[in-house]
């Protein structure tokens, strides 16, 4: 592949991702601004204590779809149509058994979630309620991911974000009525995040009734190995959304500890801008997933190399300008979501912003390295990538820095992690280009 046609592709590619992805993420960030404004902190506390399931749940599908899709678009770059087919079949197999396990949950176990993570009050009320509809909409959250993950690899791109975005865009929309003209509540909020994934499948569906698509399912049960390649590629997303949701819980219990319910509003602030943020990186990431897997599979490792500089280079790009943003902006971006114009929310917020957020840099080259191990059928790096920022460093450096530096220790325990991590991850990265040099790894 030419330098200039792999430049564009990867800017196509990634652009498309990364504004699709920045659409998904709204789902929760158009949730905190409505819920701010309609319920105040009590609601603000209720949501954030409520969305690590939506981490969980989203993370699954993730896993599914990002798992089964780098696969299959290795199989179809080598031409084995049959065994592309399986892989997708398999997915929608795990697919339906994670659906399955979320929808018994919200049946029957969401109130004693809700008290585990520590709601009480009209907070428990409301934490149940939200948690309740999420996990009964699963089903559509595992099913649009799976899909929107095989589109993109199926050669279309443009649609796949059409879809992510066009299902965030009708969130926010429905938020607004469901909350003020509906006075739905928090109830409103979660319907109007469990019919967006809906919204977006819709919009994929074109794909499928013109006939465009280029994976079905077969008439197989499920595969043992297809599932074990499917978890295995997919785990480092699991991982990094699974992760993301247990650090809100123990971040919410030691801030609750440290600032009470104040406390954790101004977490939720940054907590769910960080989804946002983390989103970009993932939109690079996964972006340049179909065309690394791609140059794999046909053995052009210099297409495959070149992809993964470009894909460095834009995470750097935009932490600096995100971070600038966030370092001058913080006190705007803190009062956005203080409907209530509460003076300790506002500190608590704005001091965590400036801190939480240096992690920037180290975070997305983090993200892109795991993406990069997976979509070249290294799964052991990414898993040790994904397995220490996510939880074998989190979450220990956030006791530990608490109890120095307190509230400040806690947000500074995430940019610890991430720099601490990405030093691994390059470790791996120069140990894995040196023993497997004719892999393709660059020198």
């Amino acid at each position: 592949m030419k330098k200039s046609n792999c430049f564009r592709e990867f800017t196509k590619y990634a652009f498309l991702n990364v504004m699709g992805m920045l659409g998904l993420s709204c789902y929760i960030l158009a949730d905190t601004f409505f819920v701010s404004k309609g319920l105040g902190a009590n609601g603000l506390t209720a949501l954030n204590l409520a969305i690590p399931v939506y981490s969980f749940i989203h993370g699954s599908g993730l896993m599914t779809g990002m798992g089964g899709a780098t696969k299959y678009a290795i199989r179809k770059s080598q031409q084995d149509h049959t065994a592309a087919n399986r892989i997708f079949t398999n997915a929608a197999y795990l697919a339906a058994a994670f659906a399955a396990f979320f929808v018994l949950i919200g049946l029957f176990l969401p109130g004693a979630i809700a008290s585990l993570f520590g709601a009480e009050g009209s907070v428990f009320h409301m934490t149940k309620t939200y948690l309740q509809v999420i996990l009964l909409f699963a089903p559509a959250f595992l099913l649009n991911n799976v899909l929107l993950c095989f589109v993109r690899n199926d050669g279309a791109p443009q649609l796949s974000m059409a879809a992510m975005i066009g299902g965030s865009l009708s969130n926010v929309v429905l938020d607004w009525i469901f909350i003020f003209p509906c006075r739905m509540g928090i109830f409103g909020a979660a319907f109007a995040t469990g019919l967006a994934p809906l919204i977006s499948m819709l919009i994929l569906s074109p794909h499928f009734i013109l006939r465009r698509n280029q994976f079905h399912l077969t008439k197989r049960p499920p595969e043992g190995r297809h599932l074990a390649e499917i978890l295995s590629s997919g785990m480092p997303s699991l991982v990094t959304e699974v992760s993301s949701g247990i650090v809100m819980i123990v971040f919410n219990a030691i801030i609750l500890h440290l600032e009470g319910n104040v406390g954790v509003a101004a977490y939720g602030v940054i907590a769910n801008l960080s989804l946002v943020i983390i989103s970009l990186y993932t939109g690079i990431a996964q972006g340049s997933q179909p065309m690394i897997s791609r140059s794999y599979g046909r053995r052009d490792y210099a297409g495959m190399n070149a992809i993964l500089r470009y894909a460095l280079a834009a995470t750097l790009i935009f932490s600096a300008a995100i971070y600038a943003v966030i370092f001058f902006g913080a006190a705007q971006i803190a009062a956005i979501f203080n409907s209530e114009q509460n003076a300790l929310l506002q500190s608590i917020a704005v001091q965590g912003l400036q801190l939480y957020f240096l992690a920037c840099p180290f975070a997305g080259l983090n993200i892109v390295l795991s993406i990069y191990f997976t979509s070249t059928e290294r799964p052991r790096p990414a898993h040790i990538i994904s397995l220490l920022r996510g939880f074998f460093v989190i979450i220990p450096m956030a006791f530990l820095l608490s109890w120095i530096g307190k509230i400040s220790g806690v947000w500074c325990a995430f940019p610890a992690t991430e720099l601490l991590v990405a030093g691994v991850a390059l470790l791996l990265f120069r140990r894995e280009k040196h023993r497997q040099p004719k892999q393709g790894f660059p020198r």
